[in-house]
């Protein structure tokens, strides 16, 4: 059940935050620029969107999508590469702490309907 999944699309994070740990990342390409393609290959390894793509469990997603720290963008992309039975709550006006209690709620629902 991954809530506002972290580290994933590092590329396209960059593109729209100025959050850490996404501008650690600017910041080290801004002075290793010969380095940049080397950068990003070697992210690849950790993006959590190359995970999904192997994943087969059924799976709860979550999103807030005023989320600066998980870019919405980067759940969704995550969670359209997820290969397993999929499903997610959009949390219109969360940023990254997603649907808190609501979102506990919708977990538990969603662990009840895998029992039955």
């Amino acid at each position: 059940m991954p809530d506002v999944p972290f580290l994933c699309a590092y590329r396209s994070a960059l593109e729209i935050t100025d959050a850490d740990p996404y501008q650690e990342i600017a910041r080290y390409c801004k002075t290793h620029r010969n380095k940049i393609d080397t950068v990003f290959n070697t992210l690849s390894y950790f993006d959590g969107v190359n995970f999904a793509a192997r994943a087969q469990c059924p799976a709860l997603f979550s999103v807030g999508l005023m989320d600066e720290v998980c870019p919405p963008r980067t759940v969704f992309a995550a969670y359209n590469h997820y290969a397993g039975p999929k499903q997610i709550r959009v949390w219109e006006f969360n940023h990254h702490e997603g649907g808190q209690a609501y979102q506990d709620a919708e977990r538990l629902k969603f662990v009840k309907g895998l029992w039955q």
